[in-house]
């Protein structure tokens, strides 16, 4: 079968790879789509510290179940059906996953990350991380992952219909947390310096959508909370200035949660940590609770998938699509490769 593989910086091939063995208990998979990530982008930029090389890329998922192991439980899967895949790994032994976090398990190993991932024509994958998305397209079913990467961040913030939220970033993550926080009620405020996820993030439920560039951003963002600040800021950037941006922005006694990473260190005035009495939180990959409410968002028919995707590219045009997405970083919200 045909697989991409990152060999290197900046080195993409397609690869001629066995047909994965099928456990008992597991279920091989038709892949349909893949999603290309920021964090594949890094692998391939060679910046991915987390990542093996060389490495198969890949854990947004679209697929069709292909064939089903004997000691699968019966009745969950069908041949032909449409699935996702829960692409991490938890020991059930470390503290995060004895706290019922497995989301964040000390010893995760992601799909194309840490070990090789799902841009192949199959994949067999324990049937544990498997999930049913009938009902949706295979492409959707793409969409699902980074989605819920997004809505996890909203469940950490623990938006209510009583907040206003605001989302720093409008990249496919960030806007998951913003159709997230919009379904709970809460009042969003989109920030981005492009005008385009703007405007896609209040077609996703923003009430409002800023540019954070611009002179008024402070005293229009004062102006929307009655001079209050955001009671949750949501930051899905990761750059010095986002980051200083949510503390210094956010209310009193309000809640950051910090999806992005940033790759040089940053330096906060950390009296407004006490000050304020902030509740500072991480959120990493999603639990199978986001994916569910994804999966039930997406069955509503209103997301807007064909805005959401670039580009869907065939496994020879990976190495160009990554190229091209490195140079036109804003113009890119999902790059999905076809098998």
């Amino acid at each position: 079968m045909k697989s991409i593989l990152i060999e290197g910086k900046e080195k993409v091939n397609v690869v001629d790879c066995d047909m994965p063995a099928l456990n008992p208990d597991e279920v091989l998979i038709k892949i349909g789509f893949v999603g290309f990530c920021g964090s594949d982008l890094n692998t391939y930029l060679g910046n991915n510290q987390l990542a093996i090389s060389p490495v198969v890329p890949g854990h947004e998922i679209g697929g069709i179940v292909e064939e089903i192991g004997g000691e699968v439980p019966s009745g969950l899967f069908r041949k032909g059906m449409h699935v996702t895949v829960n692409p991490y790994t938890a020991c059930g032994k470390c503290p995060s996953c004895r706290r019922r976090r497995p989301n964040t398990c000390r010893d995760n190993k992601t799909l194309g990350v840490q070990r090789h991932g799902a841009m192949s024509e199959y994949i067999a994958v324990p049937w544990e991380k498997v999930i049913d998305a009938d009902g949706l397209s295979v492409k959707e079913c793409a969409l699902i992952e980074p989605m819920s990467v997004g809505f996890h961040a909203v469940a950490r913030g623990e938006v209510t219909d009583i907040d206003t939220v605001m989302v720093i970033g409008c990249g496919m993550i960030g806007l998951g947390a913003i159709v997230r926080a919009s379904l709970r009620g809460a009042r969003v405020i989109a920030v981005d310096i492009d005008e385009r996820k703007l405007e896609l993030a209040k077609r996703l439920g923003a009430t409002y959508g800023l540019d954070s560039t611009k002179e008024d951003f402070h005293d229009r963002l004062l102006d929307i909370t009655s001079g209050d600040g955001p009671d949750v800021v949501i930051e899905a950037v990761g750059s010095p200035f986002t980051y200083n941006l949510a503390v210094n922005e956010v209310s009193f006694a309000g809640r950051v949660v910090c999806i992005g990473y940033s790759a040089s260190p940053v330096t906060f005035q950390t009296k407004l940590f006490v000050q304020k009495e902030l509740d500072i939180r991480g959120s990493r990959n999603a639990l199978p609770e986001d994916f569910k409410a994804v999966k039930e968002y997406m069955k509503r028919g209103t997301c807007p998938v064909d805005a959401l995707v670039t580009a869907v590219v065939q496994p020879g045009q990976a190495a160009d699509i990554l190229a091209y997405w490195n140079t036109h970083r804003g113009e890119v919200f999902r790059i999905l490769v076809e098998f």
